[in-house]
This record gives C-alpha cells, structure tokens and sequence, in this order.
C-alpha cells in the first residue's frame, strides 16, 4: 500500500491549533492577504474564552475564523460580513459540521441588527481597519457588549505609524487606501482617547513579516510585487499587530441615530419686500 505523504503546507509549530486544519480547506476559503487561522490562534491566546459565550465574529470574510472559534473553543459565533455570502457561509458552516454554533449573516459594521449588551466578545481578523478607524466607530461596536465584554482585532498593521514619505521598499506596492493601516501604539490611543474601555493588549506578532511571507508563498505565489515589497522591507514598517480592551462598566455608551423626529411646520420662504412710499 502506498503511503501518502502529509500536505506540510501551512503547518507552523507557532500556530499549532491552525496547523490541524486541511490546507485546501484554508486555502478555498482564503478572502484576504492573511491566514485568517494563524490570526485567529494569535488572538485568542489573549482571550478568556469559555463555552456556550455569545461571539461576533465582524468582517468574518468567509467565516474561517468563525468555524475555528466555535470548534476549539466551543462559543456560540454569529458569523457576519458584507462583502461574502452569508449563502456561501451557511454551506462552508454545514460542511464543517459547525451549524449548531455558527450562524451567518449579511450585515455592515455600522449598521448591526442586534441588541445591546448581546454578546461575551467581539472579534474581528483583519477586518477592523477597514470601518474603525471612523472616531464614532467604537462606540456603535462595543454598545454590543455586556458590561465588562471585549473587542479583540487582529491584522495587517505598521510597526510604528509612518510620518512622510511611504518607505522605499513598499512604494511600488502602495496604494492610497492603505493608509488604514496603523500601528498598535496608534489603536491603544484610538480607544483610550474614547473612556469607553480599558486596553489590555496592544502589540505587534514577533516576525509577523515572515508569517505574511508564509502565507503569500502558498496562498498567491503570483502577487510577486507584495512578496517583493514585504520582503524587502524585513518588518521594519509592516507586519501583523493586534488590540484588545475591555468595556468598562460605567462607559456612558450613546444609543444609534435611526432617524430623526420632527412635525413639518410650512414657513415662508423669503422675506417678504417692504415698499416706502
């Protein structure tokens, strides 16, 4: 009988967890420029979470982190994204064996459709940048929260926020919509300028730039200006970093403005002209 040799692709003695699922599972359901596994584990070693917790898993992509939550740490995910099917989601959840804990939604990060207080934990994999760096943003996410809940972000990030000119090695990789991209340092004091919560983690992953690598190596071989740039910057400016705070309980939290009440009263328009004699 022949003997089949394991796939060693994306098995990292770092993220052991991660290194437990089928690459092709991972790589089919790739929707971004990182592992969103290796992220997921990165994360939730800061993360006390327990089973039957509420989770929402916020720009979920196509729900990875969400089948991996639920799975290793058995929490209940509402899995939700704007960009990707909650249709496609719903099925990947099904085939995972995971749709007792991981349900799909449709739904934008500014807009969410569920109460507040309603959940343990919030987590977003690489998603955060693209809707939090608004000042108002952190508020309409951690009203979620119960008293004494968490925001957990994990991504794409600097290693310390660049201030003139965009370094040599990344130039011909740029582009504008990349200055979301920010620091710990500059999430820590994002959050904290609020009084909304209390931040316990902000750092960057130690050769996060080797990981991006990694990943891209095997996931988009093709994307040679990225590797090129990644590469040869050597992690001095990009890299993986992540966030996590706490609301505090006495966080005066301001509800969402769905409309605005008013009765029309007709008045005139213009002044009206006054002739002199």
């Amino acid at each position: 009988m022949a003997v089949t040799t394991r796939d060693a692709r994306l098995i990292s003695t770092r993220f052991p967890r991660a290194s437990g699922y089928h690459p092709e599972w991972v790589l089919a359901g790739a929707s971004g420029g990182a592992n969103p596994l290796w992220l997921t584990e990165w994360l939730t070693e800061k993360l006390d979470l327990r089973p039957g917790m509420r989770v929402l898993d916020l720009g979920c992509g196509r729900a990875m982190s969400s089948i991996f939550l639920h799975r290793e740490f058995g929490v209940q995910v509402w899995a939700t994204d704007l960009w990707f099917s909650a249709d496609e989601n719903r099925q990947r959840i099904d085939d995972a064996g995971m749709s007792d804990g991981v349900f799909p939604l449709h739904a934008e990060a500014r807009s969410l459709p569920f109460a507040s207080g309603f959940f343990d934990a919030i987590v977003c994999i690489d998603s955060y940048l693209y809707y939090g760096t608004d000042d108002l943003a952190l508020n309409a996410i951690v009203r979620l929260l119960k008293p004494g809940g968490v925001l957990a972000i994990a991504g794409a990030g600097l290693m310390q926020e660049i201030d003139g000119a965009v370094p040599d090695a990344l130039r011909d990789w740029w582009e504008p919509g990349m200055w979301c991209l920010h620091s710990a340092a500059w999430w820590r004091r994002h959050w904290e300028k609020t009084g909304l919560v209390t931040v316990e983690v902000a750092d960057d992953m130690p050769d996060g730039w080797q990981a991006w690598l990694d990943w891209q190596r095997v996931s988009c071989p093709e994307n040679t200006v990225e590797l090129q740039a990644i590469e040869a910057d050597q992690g001095r400016t990009m890299g993986y970093v992540r966030a996590i705070a706490r609301l505090r309980p006495e966080a005066r939290l301001e509800a969402p403005i769905t409309s605005i009440s008013m009765e029309y009263k007709r008045q005139p328009v213009l002044r009206e002209v006054i002739q002199n004699g």
